[in-house]
């Protein structure tokens, strides 16, 4: 099979790739990622939790090389709109526009873990003076008001099913669980979920 097309998955794209992009899924190459990665942003969409992101003082995490049966012009627009979570909308990628903190950046790496091309998004981190705490308090926030697996602590018990560890995740998690007074992150979640219910 010729490798041409891939997409390199190092946070929730992993289990959640998209309705445009999991049906053209051909394989998945397991590797790490090429630069460091920490738990550095807080998003929009997740009411402030903590993703992924590059960041210099991280490190290398565990990745997925998704090789994928598209034109490199076409994967690029649909890892795009899985980033601005407009999936299914007519919104294509555009190179030229100027790079900004919060603009969504799609990369290419050549003749990555034997496929020609490889998408990556970077986008800036956000938050400042990075430590554990701050973000526990982001992810605890954030999963007081989503009840979608939206929220930053869905996003780290995602992060930690799929291998990936950052210089922060294990004291991320360790505050998580101090903060609420429980033993686990699934126990976490739940305990915010049931002070939030009706």
């Amino acid at each position: 099979m010729t490798r041409t097309v891939g997409i390199l998955a190092y946070g929730s794209l992993i289990g959640d790739p998209g309705t445009e992009i999991e049906p053209v899924i051909l394989c998945r190459i397991d590797c790490r990622t090429p630069f460091k990665v920490e738990f550095a942003r807080t998003s929009e969409s997740r009411k402030g939790g903590p993703t992924l992101v590059p960041y210099n003082n991280g490190t290398e995490v565990s990745a997925q090389v998704l090789v994928v049966d598209l034109p490199l012009s076409e994967a690029t627009d649909r890892l795009y709109r899985r980033e601005l979570h407009k999936v299914g909308e007519r919104i294509v990628y555009d190179a030229s526009r100027k790079v900004a903190l919060n603009r969504v950046i799609i990369n290419t790496l050549q003749d990555f873990e034997e496929v020609n091309k490889v998408l990556y998004t970077s986008i800036g981190a956000n938050i400042e003076e990075l430590t554990a705490t701050k973000l526990a308090k982001l992810a605890i926030a954030s999963a007081r008001v989503l009840t979608n697996g939206n929220d930053g602590i869905s996003y780290l018990i995602h992060a930690k099913k799929a291998g990936i560890r950052t210089p922060l995740s294990d004291e991320y998690e360790a505050e998580i669980k101090h903060l609420t007074g429980t033993a686990s992150l699934k126990e976490a979640l739940a305990e915010l979920r049931a002070k939030t219910s009706p």
